[in-house]
Formats: structure tokens, sequence, C-alpha cells
């Protein structure tokens, strides 16, 4: 299918979404937390540095919403100098992403868990350099993003969550330990 019929679509449906009557509730969540970077090669490397998202929230029912977002991930890997001689193995991600996910949740106040799923856009810079994976790439890669997490409070305003962000073109998953938290829009 053509990109630019695909990307059309979703922003139909997007306006559609946002004009009709299905949504109950509108919100910004913000979320900050450690960043990591890792091959998909079973080796021992990850970068580390610094995850920022925001996302407009979407509230369809109590327990799915829609979430477009955009944020950040600066993960590098760090050498020490007393590490043996030979290949410097690295998992490095800096860049913004983008894209739409659905969160599924247990309504339940106070700790509701959920999970997200969905598909975006990487716009940065990206490499894994494990034994059996070589791959750099500059620019725009697709991503798949999960998250696992809880969202606490009588009105389940706050969230704990591990997210990833999968990049299959560059063999590795960039993710965060974050916290975050829900603004309502009126």
């Amino acid at each position: 299918m053509n990109y630019r019929l695909l990307v059309s679509l979703l922003f139909l449906l997007y306006l559609k979404v946002t004009t009709a009557q299905l949504v109950k509730e509108r919100s910004l969540d913000i979320a900050v937390g450690l960043g990591l970077s890792a091959p998909y090669d079973d080796v021992d490397v990850t970068g580390t540095g610094f995850y920022l998202q925001g996302e407009y929230v979407l509230t369809l029912a109590s327990w799915i919403e829609l979430r477009p977002y955009a944020g950040v991930i600066f993960a590098k890997t760090r050498f020490r100098d007393d590490e043996p001689a030979g290949p410097r193995f690295r998992s490095d991600s800096n860049g913004a992403l983008l894209g739409g996910k659905v969160r599924i949740t247990a309504p339940i106040p106070w700790v509701a868990p959920f999970v997200e799923g969905g598909i975006g856009a990487s716009i940065g810079s990206f490499e894994t350099f494990a034994p059996a994976t070589d791959l750099q790439a500059s620019g725009l890669i697709y991503h798949i993003p999960f998250s696992l997490g809880l969202a606490l409070g009588p009105d389940n305003n706050v969230d704990i969550a591990f997210t990833y962000y999968f990049h299959p073109t560059v063999r590795q998953f960039a993710g965060a330990a974050a916290f975050g938290l829900s603004i309502p829009l009126q």
C-alpha cells in the first residue's frame, strides 16, 4: 500500500475520532525516565540515557484509549577504562519518536494495570554493534512501541511503566523505565 495513502487514511481517521462523540475525555500525559537501548542479540550491551515523551490521550471508554505521542530518547553505551581489549559492542539511540498507540487498561481505581501497542517513526541516529549485528541508520525509520505498566491514584492519573520501542531496521530496542502524569484538558 502506498505510504501517502496510508498516512492520509490514518489522518482522516484521527480527525473523525477526535470530533466524534466517541471521545469521553481528553488529557495530556507527560512521561520522563531512564532511557535504555539494547540489541536484539543476546549480549551484555546496554546504552543508557534520558527519555521524555508527551501523549495526547483520547479516552474512548474506561478501559481503552488512543494515544498519539511525540518524544525523545538519548541513550549511549558507556565504556570503562578497565575493559579488556577487543571489539567494543554498542547500542546507541538518539532521536525523536512519533506515532500512535492504543492503551488497554483494567479499569480498577488506585492500581490499574495496562498494556500498550502501536506503530510509529523514529527520526535520528541509531547504531547497533554486537557479535552478530553491525547496523547503523540515520534519518527516518519505523518502530513498534510496546508498554506494560500501572496507572495509579484514585483517577489513575499517575503512570509507572516499562515502555519499549522496537527498531527492526537496526535490530535494537530503545525504551525506558518511566514515570508519568496525566493532566486533564477541558
